[in-house]
C-alpha cells in the first residue's frame, strides 16, 4: 500500500508542478501567487470533502453516500439567500470577506448540526432511515430556497446564482489560512479516530462488543463532517452543478476511486489514499481544462458527468450482491 500512496503522491506533485508551470506567460510575481492560490485552494476542498465522505461512508456502513445527500449544499444557498434578500446585493457585497465566511461557516456548521442532531432522533440509531430521511429534508430545503429566490430581486438573483457553484477563480488569502486552519484541525481529528473507525467499520454489534459505542462515534465523525465540509463550501461555494443538483459526485468517486486502488478497510490507509486522489482528480482536471483544452466549462460538471457513472455502478454491483 506504500508504494501505491507514493505513486499517487507523485502524480500529484507532477500535477500541481504541470498547474503552477504549463502556459506561464505575464509577470512571474502576479501570476505564480495568482495560480498558487487557486492551487491552494482546490488541494484544501479536495482534502475536506474526501476525508468528510470517508467518515461519512464509513458511519452509515454505506458504500454510496455523500455528506452533500444530507442537504450541505442546500443549506449554503438556502443561507445564500437569506443573506442577499435580508441585506441586498449592495449590502451583501458590503461584508468583508472573513465576515461573510464566518457567516456562511458558522451558518452551515450550525444547521448541519441541528440538522444530524433532529434527524438521528427521528432514525432512532437506525442510519438507513437518517439518510431516507435527510434526502427528504434536503428537498425541502431546496424548494424553500427556490420559492425564496423567487420573492428577491432579480439583481440580488443575479448574486446568488453567481455564488451558487463552486468557485476557484479569486480566493482571498486571509479566507484561505482561515478554512487551511479549520480543516486542518477537521483532518487531525479525524485522523485520531482512524483506529475506532476500523472497529465502527466491521459492524455496530461488533463494535459495541469491542467496547467501541457506535453512538458516541457517530457524533464525533458528523461533528468532524461538519467542520470540514462547511469550511469548504463557505470558501469556494457547493461543489454541486447549480447547487441544486441531488448531490455532490466528487466525494462519491474519489472514495471509490481509493477504495479500488487500495483496497484496505484500514483508515490508517484509506484516508490518505482518498485525500490525495481527490487532489489529483481536481488539480488534475482543472489543469486539463486550463491549460490543455483551453476551455471554461465548469470541472464540477465533467466530475458529476463521471460520478452519475460511477454511483450507477456500485449501486448494481451492490444489487447484484
Amino acid at each position: 500500500m506504500g508504494r501505491r500512496l507514493a505513486l499517487i503522491a507523485g502524480v500529484l506533485g507532477v500535477c500541481a508542478c504541470a498547474y503552477m508551470l504549463v502556459g506561464l506567460t505575464g509577470p512571474l510575481g502576479f501570476v505564480l501567487p495568482y495560480r498558487g492560490g487557486k492551487l491552494a485552494a482546490l488541494a484544501l476542498v479536495a482534502v475536506a470533502l474526501s476525508v468528510a465522505t470517508v467518515l461519512f461512508q464509513t458511519i452509515t456502513a454505506n458504500r454510496i453516500l455523500t455528506p452533500s445527500l444530507m442537504g450541505f449544499d442546500a443549506l449554503y444557498v438556502l443561507v445564500l439567500t437569506v443573506m442577499v434578500q435580508a441585506l441586498g446585493a449592495s449590502g451583501f457585497a458590503a461584508l468583508s470577506p472573513p465576515t461573510l465566511f464566518a457567516v456562511n461557516l458558522a451558518g452551515l456548521a450550525g444547521l448541519g448540526l441541528v440538522l444530524f442532531v433532529v434527524l438521528m432522533r427521528l432514525a432512532k440509531g437506525d442510519m438507513v432511515r437518517l439518510c431516507l430521511t435527510g434526502v427528504v429534508l434536503g428537498l425541502l430545503i431546496r424548494s424553500a430556497t427556490h420559492l425564496l429566490q423567487r420573492l428577491i430581486d432579480p439583481g440580488d438573483y443575479q448574486v446568488v446564482q453567481s455564488l451558487s457553484v463552486a468557485r476557484f477563480t479569486q480566493v482571498d488569502g486571509t479566507l484561505l489560512a482561515i478554512a487551511a486552519a479549520a480543516v486542518g484541525a477537521g483532518v487531525a481529528l479525524a485522523w485520531r479516530l482512524r483506529h475506532r473507525l476500523d472497529v465502527l467499520d466491521l459492524g455496530e454489534a461488533a463494535a459495541t462488543g469491542l467496547g467501541e459505542p457506535p453512538a458516541r462515534l457517530h457524533r464525533q465523525a458528523l461533528l468532524l463532517i461538519c467542520l470540514m465540509v462547511g469550511s469548504a463550501t463557505a470558501l469556494a461555494g457547493p461543489m454541486a452543478s447549480g447547487g441544486f443538483g441531488p448531490s455532490s459526485f466528487f466525494g462519491l468517486v474519489v472514495v471509490a476511486f481509493a477504495r479500488l486502488v487500495t483496497p484496505t478497510h484500514r483508515h490508517a490507509v484509506l484516508i490518505p489514499s482518498a485525500v490525495l486522489i481527490g487532489a489529483v482528480v481536481l488539480i488534475g482536471g482543472q489543469l486539463v481544462l486550463e491549460r490543455l483544452l483551453s476551455l471554461s466549462t465548469p470541472l464540477i460538471v465533467v466530475i458529476e458527468l463521471i460520478g452519475g457513472a460511477t454511483f450507477l455502478i456500485l449501486l448494481l454491483k451492490r444489487r447484484a450482491a
